[in-house]
């Protein structure tokens, strides 16, 4: 796929940029304003020499990791488009990949001289992030931490107060700001996730990660779709993509228990979920596996009959159906001739419509005033 490089200047130098996944009409940089104030500071406080130990947390498009990849960095995300985007966007600018990707499920190694943090949307993944953090920093260890004005709240500096110290913030620039902590709270805190929660309407318990959606309630859109599964296709093989915390191949494998399921989430803690949950449920995982990785874009091994999917209609801040989209390109390319999609989205982004134009057709199985639930076959 071709698709325009973006130029991004900053005090570490000029470089090609592209966000992933790409799209031939990208609208969106792989950078913000915040990427460029948090690396415009550490130039101008000179934060930065050849043995200073840096963490990089929550590097979105690669920005941070590509404009440092002259120093020996660790870069610790719950996202594997995350770590895929800096591994791409350091090889389009042919620079060697010396950072270190550490998964969110995983702690770094060592202890750092400076963290660098890009607030991710859920503050419970950053509450979890902050606590496991204490034990890599020491009193002389800066930290700081970026995001756009408007998505750093009372709330966000409250957490950060209570876990590791003293948070002041910096003066808006370009509508970004900058959070700056000192560690000072070292006594250890034991992190709230997983958490433990039951469904009664199913009978069954979840445990959840911190990153996971709807990790405190089952939401109302994947229970509209559970209800349709005694409607289910008999299917040998089912993908729950975009899986979360295994909930939907759970319930489908509890009405067809012979069948394969395959759980595929791009977040490492929504993967460790399911499995923990499947394997809680199950008592054994000889009939699954679990793939961290980009959506279909390398499909399980073995015919897929059914695919069952409740698509995110946002990546971080930013809202949109293009990972949507992709879900439903790569699910037509995967399934066996006569195969099914069966999603559940809100009414109002007319997933009906895109299906018929990727599959040629789609139906409405069940609805209520805010969801439906839709099949399309291949």
């Amino acid at each position: 796929m071709k698709t325009e490089l973006e130029q991004c200047t900053n005090a570490f130098g000029t470089f090609q940029l592209q966000r992933l996944p790409l799209q031939k009409k990208q609208t969106l940089r792989a950078w913000d304003a915040a990427d460029e104030y948090l690396l415009k500071y550490c130039d101008e406080n000179k934060l930065l020499s050849d043995d200073t130990k840096v963490l990089i947390i929550n590097d979105q498009f690669g920005a941070i990791n590509t404009s440092l990849h002259a120093y020996a960095t660790q870069s610790w995300s719950d996202s594997y488009i995350n770590a895929l985007s800096s591994l791409h966007n350091l090889r389009i600018n042919r620079l060697d990949p010396s950072f270190q990707g550490v998964a969110s499920t995983k702690e770094p190694e060592g202890v750092f001289d400076l963290v660098l943090i890009k607030i991710p949307k859920t503050m419970a993944l950053l509450e979890d992030q902050l606590i496991k953090l204490k034990a890599h920093i020491k009193a002389e260890t800066v930290i700081v931490s970026a995001a756009m004005a408007r998505n750093i709240h009372r709330s966000t500096l409250e957490l950060f107060e209570r876990i590791l110290g003293t948070t002041t913030t910096s003066l808006a620039r370009k509508k970004a700001r900058l959070i700056f902590t000192k560690f000072e709270k070292t006594e250890p805190l034991k992190p709230p996730y997983p958490n433990n929660l039951h469904i009664k309407s199913l009978g069954i318990y979840l445990k959840n990660h911190a990153n996971v959606f709807s990790k405190n309630k089952l939401d109302y859109a994947s229970l509209l779709l559970i209800e349709q599964f005694k409607q289910l296709p008999k299917a040998k093989h089912i993908v729950d993509l975009g899986c979360g915390n295994g909930v939907l191949g759970i319930m489908a494998q509890r009405q067809q228990p012979e069948s394969k399921i395959s759980f595929i989430d791009e977040s490492y803690m929504a993967v460790a979920s399911a499995q923990m949950n499947y394997e809680n449920i199950h008592k054994q995982l000889d009939n699954a596996e679990f793939i961290v990785g980009d959506g279909l874009s390398q499909p399980p091994a073995g015919e897929v009959d059914l695919i069952l999917c409740n698509p995110p209609f946002h990546q971080q801040y930013s809202i949109g159906d293009q990972i949507a989209w992709r879900m439903f390109t790569q699910s037509f390319k995967c399934l066996k001739t006569g195969g099914e999609l069966w999603i559940v989205g809100n009414r109002h982004l007319q997933y009906s419509n895109k299906l018929k134009k990727i599959f040629g057709n789609s139906r409405v199985l069940a609805a209520n005033k805010k969801f439906q639930v839709i099949v399309a076959s291949s």
